[in-house]
Parts: C-alpha cells; sequence; structure tokens
C-alpha cells in the first residue's frame, strides 16, 4: 500500500510539480473547489441562455458540465495552470441573440460556427498570426471589448428580469417592478451585490439558489415533487446535441463575421484573463512571460472544438480562477480539482432545471457591472482612442450585437486615425480587418 502510496504521489509531482511551484496536494484541492464554488453559476445560467437558442435544456446541462470538465483537464494537464476553463459569458450571448435569434440561423448552424472558430483559433496559436492581431489591436480596443461585451450580458440580464422591457415609443422602458418575478429578480440581485461586496465566496450561486428557494416558497416558481427533481443518480443525456453540429451548413452560409468575432474576443478575452491570474499566481517570468502560454492556447482551441461537438458555445479561461489562486492554487492539479467537481454536478441537474430565468438574470447583470472594470485602462485623453473605444462599447448593447460593435469598432479606429493624419499609429493587420468587417457590412 505503502509503494502504492508513493507511486501515485510521484505520478502527480510529475504532472504538476508541487514542491517546484511551492505548494502540495492539500492547499491545491482547497483552492480548485474555491474555484469550483465560484464557478457554479455557469452551470444554472449558461443551459438557461442556450435553451433560448431552442437547444433542449437537459442537452445544454450535460453539454455545459462536459465542456467545463474536459476543457479545464486540458488546460491543467497540458498548461499545468491552476485556471478553470467553461462556456464564456458574452460568446454564450452572442451565440443565442445573435447568431440564431438576430441573424435566423439554426442552433446547430451556429454550432458549425463554433466550430470552425476553433480550427482558427488553433491555427492562429501554432502560426504567427495570432502575435500579428495581438499586436495589431490598440490597447484602447482591448480594453473596450470586454466593457462592450459586460454592458450587452447586463442588458440582456436587464431584461429576463423584467427590469427593462420593450417600448414602441422609446424602444426601452423601465419594467413593472411590482410583478413577482421582477421583485424576486431585483432581490436576487440586490443579494449577490451585497455578498460580493462582503467578500462571500459563491456569492452568485448562492444568490441564485437562495432567489429560487423563495419563488418556490411563494408559489411563484413550482416545488420540486421529490427528491429525484433535486438530486439523481440518471445523469443528462447529450443525445439530442452530440454531433449535431451542422459545419456544412455553417461553410454553406459563409458565417466569416461570425467565426471571425468568436475567434477574435476568445483570443483577446484569453488573453488578458490568462495574463492576469498567472501575475496573481506569480507564475510570469523575469521579464513578465507566461510559462507554456502556447500550449494553453492550444487546450482553448482544442477544447472550443470539443464544445459544439457537445453540444455548447465556446469556453473560455474564467477570472473566477482568482479565488482559487488567491487559496493558494499554483498547478493543473487545482484545474482537476475544479472538473472532478464539474463531473459531479452531473448528479444535481434536475435542480438546475428547477431555476427560472428571473433567477439567474441577477448574475447576468452582475457579470456585466464586473467586466466594466475594463474602462480604467481607455485613453480619454486621445480622442482617436476614446472614440472607437466608445463605439465599440456602446454599439454591443444598442445594435443587440457583439459582431457589430466590434466591427463598428475596428473600422471607425482605422478611419479615425487615417483621416487625423496619424496612419502610421495602424497596424497592417488592422486594415485588413476593418477591410473584412466594412465588406461583411455592406453585403449583409
Amino acid at each position: 500500500m505503502k509503494n502504492k502510496s508513493n507511486m501515485q504521489n510521484g505520478l502527480i509531482e510529475r504532472l504538476f510539480k508541487l514542491r517546484e511551484r511551492n505548494t502540495d496536494f492539500k492547499t491545491e484541492v482547497l483552492a480548485g473547489a474555491t474555484t469550483f464554488i465560484t464557478l457554479a453559476y455557469i452551470i444554472f445560467v449558461n443551459p438557461q441562455i442556450l435553451s433560448e437558442a431552442g437547444i433542449p435544456k437537459e442537452a445544454a446541462i450535460a453539454a455545459t458540465i462536459w465542456s467545463s470538465a474536459i476543457a479545464t483537464t486540458l488546460m491543467a494537464l497540458l498548461a499545468n495552470y491552476p485556471i478553470a476553463v467553461a462556456p464564456g459569458m458574452g460568446l454564450n450571448a452572442f451565440f443565442t441573440y445573435t447568431v440564431v435569434k438576430q441573424f435566423g440561423l439554426h442552433w446547430t448552424v451556429a454550432l458549425g460556427a463554433v466550430f470552425f472558430s476553433g480550427v482558427v483559433f488553433l491555427v492562429l496559436t501554432v502560426t504567427k498570426i495570432r502575435s500579428w492581431i495581438i499586436e495589431a489591436v490598440p490597447p484602447s480596443l482591448r480594453s473596450a471589448i470586454p466593457v462592450g461585451i459586460g454592458l450587452f450580458i447586463a442588458f440582456i440580464g436587464l431584461i429576463n428580469a423584467g427590469i427593462v422591457v420593450k417600448s414602441d415609443a422609446t424602444l426601452v422602458a423601465f419594467g413593472h417592478i411590482l410583478k413577482p418575478e421582477t421583485l424576486l429578480s431585483i432581490f436576487g440581485l440586490i443579494l449577490a451585490a451585497v455578498l460580493i461586496s462582503r467578500g462571500v465566496r459563491g456569492a452568485l450561486i448562492i444568490s441564485i439558489l437562495t432567489t429560487t428557494v423563495v419563488a418556490m416558497i411563494f408559489g411563484v416558481s413550482p416545488l420540486p415533487k421529490g427528491i429525484g427533481d433535486v438530486i439523481s443518480l440518471h445523469i443528462p443525456s447529450l443525445a439530442p446535441t452530440f454531433g449535431k453540429l451542422d459545419i456544412a451548413g455553417a461553410f454553406h452560409y459563409g458565417l466569416l463575421n461570425i467565426i471571425f468575432t468568436f475567434t477574435i474576443v476568445e483570443l483577446f478575452d484569453n488573453m488578458g484573463t490568462l495574463m492576469g491570474l498567472l501575475k496573481k499566481a506569480g507564475l510570469l517570468g523575469e521579464r513578465g512571460e507566461p510559462p507554456a502560454l502556447g500550449r494553453a492556447f492550444i487546450s482553448d482551441s482544442v477544447g472550443t472544438m470539443i464544445s459544439p461537438v457537445l453540444g455548447t458555445c465556446t469556453v473560455t479561461s474564467y477570472i473566477e480562477s482568482a479565488a482559487g489562486i488567491a487559496e493558494g492554487g499554483k498547478t493543473g492539479l487545482t484545474g482537476i480539482t475544479v472538473a472532478v467537481f464539474f463531473l459531479l454536478a452531473l448528479f444535481i441537474a434536475p435542480l438546475v432545471g428547477l431555476v427560472p430565468a428571473f433567477a439567474t438574470a441577477p448574475a447576468l447583470i452582475i457579470v456585466g457591472a464586473l467586466m466594466m472594470t475594463e474602462i480604467v485602462h481607455i485613453n480619454f485623453e486621445d480622442f482617436t482612442e476614446a472614440f472607437p473605444a466608445f463605439i465599440t462599447v456602446i454599439g454591443m448593447p444598442l445594435t443587440y450585437s457583439i459582431a457589430t460593435g466590434l466591427g463598428l469598432g475596428f473600422i471607425s479606429y482605422t478611419l479615425v486615425k487615417l483621416l487625423s493624419g496619424r496612419a502610421k499609429e495602424i497596424h497592417w493587420m488592422m486594415y485588413v480587418i476593418a477591410a473584412a468587417f466594412t465588406i461583411n457590412f455592406v453585403l449583409r
């Protein structure tokens, strides 16, 4: 038994280099549990958003959990990072509300576009094109992208909560806050905001579950009829979505801007998140270079190709991993722990199905608020930087499309710099990107 234990310890050490990174098994497992608690809300929110695209909710739950577990495991084993990977907030909104609802494509075709974006991301990773794009996009636009996505997500959350409603006179208006569902959403929003302000781990998941329970108590949502409606040994089936992606359909429609948007958002969201988390974990080199960044991008791109096969949108690294890193997580063993917890969550799939949309709406609003922090990095002193960033930010929620906001930002940046006599500040790749978006807008 002792020899077997030593062999297991030796394997863990070889895989994750615990001693080299000055950590131990217990610390890594506790860090993984902490990350999962802060991230668990995605199990409730992502299926809710995907179900609005027509994906069967049970399959969406299964796809969310399996893709998160697989992608996080890839990140842990290939890059040895203490970082969780799951379907991206913002990317799921783009998938449902822009690609499916606005463009009118079937969810199977949208999954085909996600697969293509994973292939493109992989090609960008193994070539110099990735570095060209990163160098080409100015810091102001890099910061504007998550801010715009945050506003877009928050806007969707406000609509789902009933706080913002349609209006023939003014397009949008203040909702009827005395409706039970809206009151409960406001309750969940305040609860989440207070918990986060107090530094409580898992604030969003606590808010979602508490709002759901209160809704059940007051008869706004149905009560579970038995323990089987909360926990079940029956694992949700992937059959309705597994392998249903329509790659030929995505190719036939020529979804260049959709694939490009998925790829660009994934690239910069991942880059910013990874650099921030690795800095927090103390894993950057002396010159600020991250170890195994290429392998991290490869794991993300492979995860993005796997996720649509399972039935969900693009996966990305999650900033919530900072919670586990703060607890001492420094290796991929933290990620493996997160992946195990995701798989255990398969047994609470019935509970996920009981959570109503108005209970997850506060999480969308809060995530949107958290994504606003990047706005401080936009240079508002230089109007040639500030104006394109503003157009990017405001364009996403007001056109109800991340792709449109992204395109408007790239085009306006190139034009304003060029016509202001500052063409030398424009990277040649920006001309290519702006031209591609312009052609797409004209031919749409």
